[in-house]
């Protein structure tokens, strides 16, 4: 690759930057990818329990987290989920729909690599692996020094990913370029990700690990009603994944272990049949076993519940609050918070407004989807407008 010259570089062979340069290729533009590990699109590979989750069919901005909500409608608006499936379906890829309008992939998430690698190939894109970058300059061109040799190119487009996952190679990388720059970059943390419970939470639910059921958890203004799944050190599941990217440090989340169930209505009317059931027998049938045994171990039968303890019961039950002791990092997040401040970046065409020619798209950027396949439409998205004028 030595002194190669390019119209553009991609620096990132994953969703994002793969979906960028077949974009930016199909326009005629002579396009390499530089990917730091052996294999391109190595997260998506994992994704979806390795099915991928290769969009939602019900994506719109209020899925999205940013310093600025209105950077991602643009580029959302332009590429929809219908517009990745007409490739889905060129491509003759199998999938299915599960809950909440997730698509995954029948067979395997190399379905989507493969589509990807393809779609490149057919408009000469150059994918180069195991291409760390060392260094990235910039004068008249772009210049990118590499393990595997020198290369220069009018546009630079940064699809580096977040800080998630670092078994897979996730760094900094995207970050410092933004800073070498003099671009900003709002804080990071981990999103999607399990929290780890304060000592005398997690002492209350001891020997609860793999009990799971469906829970309404709310941390300010949002909220959300899918599964949780006690661990060895506090909550997982869809619902908790979701709630932490909207928690801070300090922050208390509430969470109803009984949504939709009138708790004290239910006791009440045991009450008044005399019922000799106790609590604990009677929430058993309301949640799973193990559960009811451990939040009731000392029950009343329902015939001698007062009015108070009906109360406390429901209160326990429907506003558990907890202030987690914090989460379980990078190494089990799904993605990054924060990143490339948007406002540094024409919501448009992603070029950065101080540096022609300089792109950003993808996770590096403050914008984050929620569970569920949005943030690969994310990537499909940025991608795909980015390529349209690199």
């Amino acid at each position: 690759m030595a002194q190669s010259p390019f119209d553009v570089i991609v620096i990132g062979g994953g969703a994002a930057g793969l979906m960028c340069a077949m974009e930016a290729g199909r326009r005629g533009r002579r396009v390499a990818v530089l990917e730091n590990n052996s294999q391109i699109g190595r997260k998506i590979m994992i994704s979806g329990g390795g099915r991928c989750n290769f969009t939602n069919v019900h994506t719109r901005p209020e899925n999205f987290v940013s310093a600025n909500p209105h950077f991602a409608k643009s580029a959302l608006a332009r590429y929809r989920p219908e517009n990745f499936l007409a490739l889905i379906r060129k491509h003759h890829i199998p999938y299915h729909e599960k809950t909440l309008g997730q698509l995954f992939c029948d067979r395997s998430a190399n379905d989507i690599v493969s589509l990807l690698e393809t779609e490149c190939s057919a408009v000469g894109v150059r994918i180069e692996t195991a291409a760390g970058v060392r260094s990235v300059r910039c004068d008249s061109r772009f210049a990118v020094e590499t393990g595997v040799g020198f290369c220069t190119s009018d546009s630079l487009v940064v699809a580096t990913g977040g800080l998630s996952i670092p078994k897979l190679g996730a760094t900094s990388f995207g970050y410092d370029l933004a800073r070498q720059f003099g671009l900003g970059v709002i804080p990071c943390r981990p999103g999607l990700v399990p929290l780890v419970l304060q000592p005398g939470d997690l002492a209350a639910v001891s020997g609860l690990a793999g009990v799971s059921l469906e829970v309404l958890a709310r941390c300010g203004a949002a909220q959300f009603r899918e599964k949780m799944l006690f661990t060895h050190r506090g909550l997982s599941g869809p619902a908790i994944l979701q709630i932490s990217s909207y928690w801070a440090p300090g922050q208390e989340i509430e969470i109803d272990l009984l949504p939709g169930v009138d708790t004290v209505d239910l006791l009440c009317a045991r009450r008044t049949r005399g019922e000799s059931s106790e609590v604990r027998a009677i929430m058993a049938a309301h949640l799973p076993k193990r559960l009811a045994a451990a939040w009731f171990a000392a029950s009343k039968p329902a015939a001698m519940l007062s009015d108070r303890e009906i109360q406390a019961i429901s209160d326990r039950l429907h506003t558990w609050r907890i202030i987690p002791a914090g989460t379980e990092g990078y190494g089990k997040a799904e993605v990054t918070m924060g990143g490339v401040d948007t406002a540094e970046l024409s919501s448009k065409t992603f070029e950065a407004q101080k540096i022609k020619g300089l792109y950003f798209i993808g996770e590096v950027l403050d914008v984050t989807g929620q569970l569920g396949g949005f943030n690969f439409q994310w990537a499909w998205a940025s991608g795909h407008a980015a390529g349209q004028f690199v």
